[in-house]
């Protein structure tokens, strides 16, 4: 589908191959899996989280925001650990002043904040709150922006939100 001045249209197509060439194909690839990954064709930012409990964390990410364990190294509270929130990756780690690894409490507060862009911010931000994020500022319509701001049981303060509208705004 094409969207057109608000409406949308179906674009006309023609099948290259019969049915059952197709759905050959298309089981073949789902029994394959997920193509294997380049990384030296991805270009992103993963922020690692550093943490007094790191294990905790991981529970309260996962039951915050439906996150989910890509890797993890070690145990207890003593990981290092990827995640993921609808595809986008962040990691979590112990902190370690021996190595300059200072976690919120650590220092007396966060360094930076997080922006987390999700379809509906109003739930994702309840359903923080609900797992035991304190709310820093509600849920509302700013800078063209619905978003709010938490802070984790960890220090970490994140921005949950998405653009009202096309972004970024023209000019």
């Amino acid at each position: 589908m094409v969207g057109t001045g608000g409406r949308r249209a179906i674009l006309n197509w023609q099948p290259i191959a019969s049915s059952s060439v197709v759905e050959k194909l298309s089981l073949a690839a789902l029994r394959a899996g997920p193509p294997p990954v380049s990384w030296r064709d991805v270009t992103g930012i993963q922020p690692e989280l550093w943490v007094d409990l790191a294990g905790a964390a991981v529970a309260f990410y996962q039951a915050a925001f439906g996150a989910t364990v890509l890797h993890r190294v070690g145990e207890g509270d003593d990981i290092v650990a990827q995640l993921s929130v609808d595809g986008a990756a962040f990691w979590v780690a112990a902190a370690d002043s021996t190595r300059r690894r200072f976690s919120p409490d650590g220092i007396g507060g966060a360094t930076g904040r997080t922006l987390l862009v999700v379809d509906d911010p109003d739930a994702m931000f309840s359903r923080a709150v609900g797992a035991g994020a304190s709310p820093e500022a509600p849920v509302g319509d700013e800078h063209g922006w619905r978003l709010g701001r938490i802070i984790d049981p960890f220090g970490h303060e994140w921005e949950i939100g998405r653009p009202i509208a096309g972004w970024p705004p023209p000019g």
